[in-house]
């Protein structure tokens, strides 16, 4: 394959214009943020909670084993610094951007769809009773047999929000994208049967994992609420990282679609361009191994640096 040469796409040369381009987007986050203040402030719906129902929500009440701030860290920050890693190697704009964008995209509307289900369905925690009678003595209506809690407003608030668990869907919706994302810069599915690579992107996943494992443990949630959490925080991360970037398993997996759409618009208003980085990218050839043929395509493969030398193919 043809000399590829790096750092055509920078922030400093493309920056802006990348940003311009998805204003709209941006602003769309900026609304997510304000309805995730909103959500949290607003109270939950108070579930009705009979005498027999507090038999399984007398467990007892305990710190966090990951504590709040350490979910944004995990979810967004360690996300964060793998695509800036990427970035550094192939100086390309285009997976930055889109990557953050998806990645920011993919927890914040799992934060609002998790936190809207929460007040909606009001589930109470497994250590209710005592988020309800810190003292430990029951008060319940005389007619309709409803608890009456005597304990601290903010944290009997905090026990009608058990369903689903906020801090698994947040995990999953960030680790699940960055795991989707290094499949498509190592190429896992490349057919070469490289079983090393899966256990980098099942990493991410056993993380989220181990943390919606801890709310169980910490009894903040039961079991339902940190499967359903998981479960959405993988829909999620997967529409929105489909949304920006291919499935990880096509050949162009490696690259965010504007990416392709850059190099095409690019030949298009200049066939004849002398550009070594463009033309070099869409002269590339993939080479499938695997059934002993060259597919020649035109303007849409191309290397992973972070795979040089491990597919046989010739590096930038």
């Amino acid at each position: 394959m043809p000399e590829i040469q790096l750092g055509a796409h920078t922030v400093r040369s493309h920056g802006v214009k990348v940003a311009r381009t998805h204003m709209h987007d941006w602003i769309i986050l900026l609304l997510l943020i304000v309805i995730e203040v909103i959500l949290n402030v607003i109270e939950p719906f108070h579930r009705f909670v009979g005498v027999d129902m507090m038999t399984d929500l007398k467990y007892p009440m305990k710190d966090n084993t990951v504590p709040f701030w350490a979910v944004p860290m995990l979810a967004i920050m360690l996300p964060v610094f793998v695509i800036l890693v990427y970035y550094f190697i192939r100086k390309d704009v285009y997976d930055l951007h889109h990557a953050i964008l998806g990645l920011l995209f993919s927890v914040l509307i799992t934060g609002v769809i998790t936190d809207a289900i929460k007040d909606a369905v009001g589930r109470p925690r497994p250590d209710f009773f005592w988020r309800c009678f810190p003292d430990g003595k029951r008060v319940f209506d005389p007619v309709t047999k409803d608890v009456m809690c005597t304990g601290i407003k903010s944290v009997i608030k905090e026990g009608h929000k058990s369903f689903p668990s906020g801090h698994t869907s947040w995990s999953f919706a960030g680790l699940g994208f960055l795991a989707l994302y290094l499949s498509g810069k190592i190429r896992v599915f490349d057919r070469q049967g490289h079983v090393a690579k899966l256990c980098i992107v099942f990493l991410p996943l056993l993380i989220a994992a181990l943390v919606g494992i801890s709310r169980v443990d910490d009894y903040w949630h039961h079991w339902q609420d940190v499967f359903a959490g998981g479960l959405l925080g993988l829909t999620v991360s997967s529409f929105c990282y489909l949304q920006f970037f291919p499935a990880p398993y096509e050949v162009d997996g490696w690259g965010p679609h504007a990416y392709f759409q850059m190099l095409a618009e690019s030949r298009n208003v200049n066939p004849s361009n002398g550009s070594n980085v463009q033309q070099a990218e869409l002269e590339s050839v993939y080479v499938d191994s695997q059934h002993c043929r060259e597919l020649s395509r035109v303007n849409t493969h191309d290397s992973s640096p972070i795979l040089e030398g491990t597919n046989g193919r010739m590096g930038y």
